[in-house]
Parts: structure tokens; sequence; C-alpha cells
């Protein structure tokens, strides 16, 4: 089994692609090479493909770099299931992952959320969907500085407030006003939730 990450950028249009492009290359790199693992498209599409259960993990870090850019956001369908086929880049490959990634992103606009997952347990979409979407309540209202500290914790787990503030030339305690503005604690019990019972679902 995997996980496919399907989004499309909101708001692209009113924002010179170098604003983002090079910073979203960056953040998706982290997962393997293009287009084997990730492909951009269309001009503001993306396609990530990735295990099982880092797939939300990635979902929030890509989001939390997208929101590090005034009025920018991304909306993101996860589909998880099988790959029937390999193709030559990610975005020609196939599977329920890929269709139900696919679909999902397809409901976004119609449930008015910007992430959604899909497995093929309904009652396990039903929970993890309800708290995904409370939780975009705040993090579709995070700051660019919420964001970009959700950004770094995420990627720099080992490193303390302390380290972070150094690295922004902040205080310690902006760094920590910040986390929870951003309600960081909630998304990491959201991210515990997630890896510890995705890889009970099955196909």
């Amino acid at each position: 089994m995997i996980a496919i990450i399907t989004g499309d950028i909101i708001n692209s249009r009113g924002y010179d692609t170098t604003e983002w492009m090079g910073r979203l290359k960056t953040c998706l790199s982290q997962w393997g090479g293009t287009p084997k693992t990730w492909e951009i498209y269309r001009g503001d599409e993306i396609q990530l493909r990735l295990p099982i259960d880092e797939a939300l993990f990635a979902a929030i870090r890509i989001k939390a770099l997208m929101k590090t850019i005034k009025g920018l956001d991304i909306r993101m369908g996860i589909g998880v299931g099988t790959e029937s086929f390999v193709g030559a880049g990610v975005s020609e490959s196939n599977g329920t992952a890929y269709q139900r990634s696919g679909i999902t992103l397809e409901a976004l606009k119609e449930n008015k959320v910007n992430l959604m997952i899909a497995t093929a347990d309904s009652e396990y979409n039903r929970t993890l969907n309800l708290m995904l979407k409370l939780a975009s309540d705040f993090m579709d209202d995070w700051s660019t500085v919420s964001a970009e500290m959700v950004y770094l914790v995420l990627g720099n787990p080992e490193k303390s407030q302390q380290n972070l503030a150094e690295q922004l030339h902040i205080k310690q305690s902006a760094v920590s006003q910040r986390t929870k503005r951003a309600r960081l604690d909630l998304v990491q019990e959201l991210l515990a939730y997630y890896k510890t019972t995705i890889n009970s679902i099955q196909e």
C-alpha cells in the first residue's frame, strides 16, 4: 500500500511562480526525485507518492510551506491504497491510491475544506476527515509567521525552541507564542493519532 497526495494551489494565479516554485520543489524533494516520486504539472498542481505513514505529515508540511506566503494555500486529497501500474512519472501511474486521491481532491470544493483522506475503510475516513475538518478550522487561518514556525518545527523535530529562535533571529518567547498560536500541539497530536492508526487499514 502507498499514499498519493494530489493538490492544487489556491490563488496561485495572483502570484509570480518564482515566489513559491523553488521552495515547493525543495520541500517535495525530501521524499525523493521527480518525476518518479513527485511532479508539478499544469503550473500549479502537484502529485506526490510516499509511504502511507508519512502522508498526513507531508500534507501538513506542504500546507504550512504554502501559507508562509500571504494569500496562498493548497487543497490536497490524500488517497491510500494500491499501485497497479507504474508509469514514467507519478502522474502516469495508477491504482486505487491514485484514484482515491483524485476523487478526494474533486470533493474538496464541494465539502468546502482543503484537506481530506480516502482509504478503503469508510468508518476510518469518516473519523479522520472530521478530525481534519476541525484542524483545518485553525490551519486555514495560520498567519505567515505561524505557518513558518509549523514548517520549521515539523522539518527539524530535534531542534529546541532556543535553536529555532536563533535561526529566526527572534526571542525564544516569540517562538513559544507562535507555536501556541499555530496550535502546534494539536497538529502533533493529530499526526501521532494518524501514524498509530493508518497501518491497521486493509485494502
